[in-house]
């Protein structure tokens, strides 16, 4: 079948090519994230145990070819058990990978609901709100400044986050398609002060401040006027009406994803 070559006894095909390819990269972008932590040590025997497994399989020894096998089973059961955290972090980094957007196009459409229906509870009761829309990895300076959290956007728990009495309602939130990265993360203020007749207050500074330096999309929910405004690419549009406010965000985060 389309043989490359021969190595002795063993034949390797464009199969094995493509498969051997795409072992390799798994194990790359796993030792990648790893590579920091005990996980990896663990990673790199699993390793070896697969390759010596496939040479005594190929060398006709049945013996230990079968308690490789057995080794490996357990092994791979062990890792997963002991390492949920860390494997948890290598497949929220994959899917955050444009690679990944590439073959499956995530909708920010479910995102945007929850957001508006907190936004619009929050601003019936003039609660301010910062919320940040970007890919995370654009902005990690600004997220290492608050709390990770890695949760589901729900719009029960933005209106938690966002409540006066919790300890998270202070500073911004950052949103990366379906996952709340961070809260209470602090944003560079714009030498911006005023905008046309307007004077801006600290929240909206803040929000200006991080869409002059990253292509982000900052949603600025007043506390004073209970009115939605957007920063985006170094501009700021004031005073958006909450029924104009799903069309406004969809555009915005399009040329985000987009980028």
């Amino acid at each position: 079948m389309n043989e490359l070559f021969r190595i002795g006894f063993l034949a390797f095909t464009w199969i094995d090519l493509v498969d051997v390819l795409l072992i390799t990269i798994l194990f790359y972008v796993v030792y990648h994230t790893l590579r920091d932590t005990l996980a990896v040590q663990i990673l790199i025997v699993l390793g070896l145990v697969l390759i010596l497994s496939f040479v005594t399989d190929a060398a006709g020894m049945r013996s230990v070819n079968w308690v490789l096998r057995r080794i490996g089973d357990i092994g791979l059961i062990a890792f997963v058990v002991l390492f949920q955290p860390e494997l948890r972090r290598v497949l929220l980094i994959l899917t955050q990978s444009r690679l990944f957007r590439v073959f499956v196009r995530m909708s920010n459409s479910e995102t945007i609901d929850d957001v508006i229906e907190a936004v619009t509870d929050l601003a019936a009761k003039h609660i301010g709100a910062l919320i940040v829309f970007s890919r995370s990895e654009h902005i990690k300076v600004t997220v290492d400044t608050g709390i990770e959290l890695h949760a589901s956007v729900s719009s029960e728990l933005l209106l938690s986050i966002f409540n006066p009495r919790s300890p998270l309602h202070d500073g911004a939130i950052v949103i990366d398609n379906r996952s709340l990265v961070a809260a209470r993360c602090v944003l560079p203020l714009s030498s911006t002060q005023r905008v046309g007749t307007r004077n801006l207050g600290t929240r909206h500074r803040a929000g200006l401040g991080l869409a002059e330096q990253a292509d982000v999309v900052v949603l600025i929910l007043s506390e004073e006027r209970g009115t939605v405004s957007l920063a985006y690419r170094g501009e700021l549009e004031l005073d958006i009406p909450l029924h104009d406010l799903r069309d406004r965000l969809q555009e915005r985060l399009a040329s985000i994803a987009a980028v």
